[in-house]
């Protein structure tokens, strides 16, 4: 067998780079026939991704690689063929094979690998996974895969489906007063698609900038700038946004979070709503209200969406990534109408509709009255848990300040003078095993802020891991150094 130059298997084991290629071929002789044609070309691939087989390489002719191994030619000549039409190889009439100079390059530095999980993390936007009712979930796919004509399982209306938009219209209206026409209503893969359809539309409009809350979520401004729209950032006081810094930053789109203001925890004052309204009618503006966990309050009923005081210039969005499992990718937006069919058009070109099987199970959760008794067994559980986190904070943190509203799955925690500076604190909490963020994680929280503030989640925790978790934290954080 030729190889560089090489005619016999003792020389091509002397051959750089081929004695490793060698020896992974030779499984391939040993495989079912059915099989081995392909764990021949398997091998070839390995040893050409990992260096074995180094670029310019000459490899043996077909009929000398078919001897050695015991196979037949047609099986190496097939190999040959489809890698060199991969890539992998390269062939010229007379020149024999060679391994090509692009597939040899060098293999890209693998990644580093990650550092061990925390014991515990604070971080927050997760619920409790262990509580997503699959035993109600599995039976509500039943049924509808049973009832579903087959029709049904073609491409489905991208506006989501009839059956889901009438459900959640009514559920919206019931539980969040809003204003949901079910042909207004939207369903989508969550509200990070929500807000890349709205990007993209109103980037077609001619927009070209949008107000995030300061502090807000992150991703916000992610899926905006992803759509070619920049973001400016506006402060919020104990209120709400604020008005007059919302006017100067001239733009004409903003996402909010009304109801419970990400991260802070407040709900906007009714006054601030009321300039909100002001501001949408006093030009072409819209609100994108990100309704993200409006189900949870847990000390009075939920103040109701800032959608249904003005649904013409409020885009509502919600998902069931709070209430059931993000891994659901399942949402919802009640567009104006002014805009719902170019963002249905809009959904249509991205991805043709949402599952068909997940719209009809969640369908039937909803008219059925399960996803209204699941809620209320989370409500009552995350309360607990707020109620521990708070309670352990008092205990180990005599002084510390819980803000915002009773509501939610996650608390902002200002802990006592002494303890900071903030990134120190969360840093030595990380060395101890405990994963939290502070409050400047999301874009607030003056540098000279002589208190560490923490956003505490609380809902995927068990309660005896939160008094854990917050023992572990005043532990970590050393001793207080007192400034009275």
């Amino acid at each position: 067998m030729t190889l560089s130059g090489t005619n016999s298997a003792a020389e091509k084991a002397e051959t750089p780079g081929w004695t490793a290629a060698w020896e992974l071929l030779l499984p391939a002789a040993a495989a079912p026939a059915r099989r081995r044609g392909q764990t021949l070309q398997a091998a070839l691939r390995d040893a050409v991704r990992s260096g074995r087989l180094a670029a310019g390489t000459r490899l043996p002719a077909s009929r000398e690689l078919a001897a050695d191994l015991g196979v037949s030619r047609g099986l190496v000549t097939d190999a040959y063929e489809q890698l060199t039409a991969e890539g992998y190889l390269r062939a010229g009439r007379g020149s024999g094979t060679w391994v090509s100079e692009i597939a040899g390059a060098a293999p890209a530095p693998a990644a580093p690998a990650p550092g061990p999980a925390p014991a515990l993390s604070f971080k927050p936007g997760t619920p409790d996974l262990s509580l997503f009712p699959r035993a109600t979930w599995g039976a509500a796919q039943r049924r509808v895969l049973s009832e579903l004509p087959h029709g049904g399982l073609g491409y489905p209306d991208p506006r989501g489906l009839p059956r889901l938009r009438t459900a959640l219209a009514a559920l919206l209206a019931r539980r969040r007063g809003v204003v949901a026409d079910p042909e207004r209503v939207l369903v989508c893969s969550g509200v990070s698609q929500a807000l890349t359809l709205t990007g993209m539309v109103m980037r077609a409009r001619g927009h070209r900038t949008m107000a995030l809350e300061d502090p807000g979520s992150p991703p916000h401004g992610l899926q905006f700038e992803a759509t070619g729209i920049a973001a400016t950032s506006v402060a919020i006081d104990a209120e709400g946004i604020d008005l007059r810094a919302l006017r100067r930053s001239g733009a004409r789109i903003a996402v909010l979070t009304p109801s419970h203001q990400f991260p802070s925890g407040i709900a906007y004052s009714p006054e601030r709503r009321a300039g909100l309204l002001q501001w949408l009618r006093e030009g072409e503006h819209l609100v994108v209200e990100d309704d993200y966990d409006g189900e949870f309050r847990y000390d009075r009923e939920p103040v109701g969406a800032l959608q249904g005081l003005d649904p013409e210039r409020v885009l509502y969005t919600g998902s069931v990534s709070k209430s059931l499992a993000p891994g659901l990718r399942l949402g919802w937006m009640v567009a104006p109408s002014w805009l719902a069919a170019e963002l249905a058009e809009r959904k249509f070109r991205l991805d043709l509709g949402n599952s068909v099987l997940d719209q009809a199970a969640f369908a039937d959760l909803v008219e059925r009255g399960e996803y209204d008794r699941h809620l209320r067994r989370t409500r009552r559980e995350y309360k607990t848990r707020r109620d521990t986190l708070v309670a352990a904070l008092a205990e180990h943190f005599p002084g510390a300040e819980v803000s915002g509203i009773a509501a939610g799955l996650h608390v902002i925690a200002a802990l006592p003078e002494g303890y900071g500076p903030e990134r120190e604190f969360t840093a030595r909490a990380l060395r101890a095993g405990v994963e939290v963020l502070g409050l400047s994680s999301y874009g607030s929280a003056s540098a000279d802020d002589p208190r560490v503030r923490l956003v505490l989640g609380y809902a995927h925790l068990a309660p005896s891991d939160i008094a854990r978790g917050v023992e572990r934290l005043r532990t970590a954080s050393g001793t207080r150094v007192r400034n009275d």
